[in-house]
């Protein structure tokens, strides 16, 4: 089993003079639930190199067991530090894909023709792909074999109004990520702020925030094993 997790290469956070990047536990959780599958995992991002960490992510309050794990492993973090730039990825060569989030996404991965190219073959393949938190915002231009946005009047969910208000962050954003799939058609879905929520509709699987991340990737691993 070959899975390919995409990370962001955008470290400003607007022009407030802020990092951002990826989150964390949003690739961490992940990781290792993929990981622990026996799962073979290639992170990408659309520089290469080492992906920008949102510093937020690793303050104590953020830490999670999946965090601590991932800093303490040191095959991991190498890994890390060396992902291969996003096209130089073939979707042939892997099962499925899976986005970490943070509001990195929001700024190139959102707009990335290599990205949105990369979704658009792997639904073509007929293989499953999943999204977390801000990393549906990726979604914004991926487009159906039929020529409308993947995600019209499909269920799907990402980081909710109410959680980007909470982090002060919704007039920072180039946009908002629940705004966005529903002004594509998107059936979009939320729990309560900050609770799980993982939504699958066929291909596509979207995690609404941190929290959902290792959801999200147990329930990609079901969609494989089917």
């Amino acid at each position: 089993m070959k899975i390919l997790m995409v990370l962001t290469s955008h470290d400003q956070l607007g022009d407030t003079g802020k990092k951002t990047g990826f989150w964390l536990e949003e690739l961490a959780a992940p990781y290792y639930v993929f990981k622990d599958a026996g799962a073979e995992i290639t992170l990408a991002s659309p520089a290469g190199g080492k992906p920008p960490l949102d510093p937020k992510s690793n303050e104590p309050d953020s830490q999670t067991d999946a965090t601590r794990r991932f800093e303490a492993d040191a095959a991991a973090t190498a890994q890390l530090a060396d992902t291969v730039r996003l096209d130089s990825v073939d979707q042939a060569d892997y099962d499925t894909v899976f986005y970490p989030g943070g509001h990195g996404p929001l700024w190139d991965l959102a707009e990335d023709a290599t990205s949105i190219g990369l979704i658009e073959a792997f639904v073509a393949a007929n293989k499953p792909v999943a999204l977390v938190c801000h990393a549906p915002g990726a979604l914004r231009r991926v487009k159906a074999a039929d020529g409308t946005p993947l995600v019209q009047g499909k269920r799907v969910t990402g980081f909710t109004n109410g959680e980007e208000e909470a982090v002060g962050l919704t007039k920072i954003v180039p946009f908002l990520v629940e705004d966005e799939l529903t002004a594509l058609g998107g059936k979009y879905e939320k729990t309560s702020d900050w609770g799980v929520h993982v939504v699958q509709d066929g291909l596509l699987i979207t995690g609404q925030n941190p929290a959902s991340s290792a959801a999200a990737a147990h329930k990609l691993l079901d969609a494989l094993a089917k």
